[in-house]
């Protein structure tokens, strides 16, 4: 317990200033976040044109300090797993500062590889996966609570396929979800908490989670989820409406990958689109906006924008509402998940 509370502490300070230090900077440089403007039909937010991006750094950063200050004790070690997330987190946190640095210096909201950025991030996704399943000991079966429920066991080959769609679609239902102030960072907050609760539990229930082929060091586990957890809400400080300065894609791609690989280290990857609730939602919208726009030979629209944050914002509701509400919408479905993941835990106690 003293690891994950070095590791939130510290993350947290270390975002907390470190955003503020970006604020200062980005905002001297003169350069901020363009804006769409009234032709693509959508809320008006021009007056957040200019606004510094790129934050995500900061997340970053501030976990990866906060989860190698929490190394600092003993007893808490290193794992492969945590080397892979950490180099799978950093190759979508690159593609994405790519990304924005190009959409800031060309001013130009969809930036450069708007078009392609889907090959390029499931070819990275691919590329994670196979390093997952081929140099730790990831488990191979399709597991909801734990590894051995349903326990079907996939082998190498499908579960790194598996595993690449999942890490693809987290991080780009999170890219997605980031459209204003704070929607994404608070709700990667609840979580990042659901998985420091979910990887702690299994250290501390090891007969249940971690033998005969479960989880591996989910101690380890639990310090990287507290860490982002950490990270998220201190970032959240200069990132709530109105926001000082966005994410940009830097810290959405990473925040996507990170939730995503946490979710295939715990063995629960069939719980993860209950965690991400919001997320699922988010990336429907805009699935379900395409699916009937292209069906209707392009004449009709589902919702009036897509993702739907901005549909609430078009019928009238401030964004501040739509955020509040949709961070509700957030906490219950983590809520929901983790009541899911201890019915299992007291069913399993019981039978051992």
């Amino acid at each position: 317990m003293i690891a994950l509370i070095i590791a939130a502490a510290t993350a947290m300070a270390v975002s907390l200033f470190g955003t503020r230090y970006l604020v200062r900077y980005f905002r001297d440089l003169g350069k901020g976040q363009p804006i769409l403007g009234p032709e693509d039909r959508g809320p008006e937010h021009q007056h957040k044109a200019g606004t510094p991006t790129m934050g995500g750094l900061a997340i970053l950063i501030a976990a990866t300090v906060g989860y190698l200050a929490a190394h600092v004790l003993p007893k808490v070690t290193f794992s492969n797993q945590a080397k892979v997330i950490f180099f799978g987190i950093f190759a979508f946190a690159g593609l994405g500062f790519l990304d924005d640095f190009l959409k800031v210096r060309r001013e130009r909201n969809r930036g450069v590889f708007w078009k392609s950025k889907g090959y390029i991030s499931f070819g990275i996704a691919l590329l994670i996966a196979t390093l997952l399943v081929t140099v730790t000991h990831v488990s191979t079966t399709l597991s909801f609570t734990r590894h051995d429920l349903p326990g079907w066991d996939l082998g190498r080959p499908g579960t790194i396929l598996l595993a690449a769609l999942i890490i693809f679609s987290t991080t780009n239902a999170v890219n997605v979800t980031d459209g204003l102030d704070g929607l994404a960072a608070g709700s990667a907050l609840f979580g990042f908490f659901a998985f420091t609760v979910i990887a702690f539990w299994g250290f501390r229930n090891q007969d249940i989670y971690v033998n005969n082929g479960g989880i591996v060091n989910p101690l380890d586990l639990a310090v990287i989820a507290v860490a982002f957890a950490g990270a998220c809400a201190g970032f959240l400080w200069w990132n709530a409406a109105p926001a000082r300065i966005f994410m940009g894609d830097v810290g959405s791609f990473a925040i996507g990958s990170a939730l995503a690989l946490l979710a295939l280290t715990t063995n629960t990857e069939l719980l993860l689109p209950i965690i991400c609730g919001l997320n699922v939602i988010e990336i429907g919208s805009v699935a379900l906006q395409m699916g009937v726009y292209k069906a209707s030979g392009r004449t009709r629209r589902l919702f009036r924008l897509s993702p739907v944050h901005h549909h609430f914002e078009l019928v009238g509701w401030p964004e501040t509402t739509v955020i509040i509400r949709f961070w509700l919408l957030s906490g219950i479905s983590v809520a929901a998940a983790l009541g899911l993941y201890y019915a299992d835990f007291a069913h399993r106690a019981a039978v051992l």
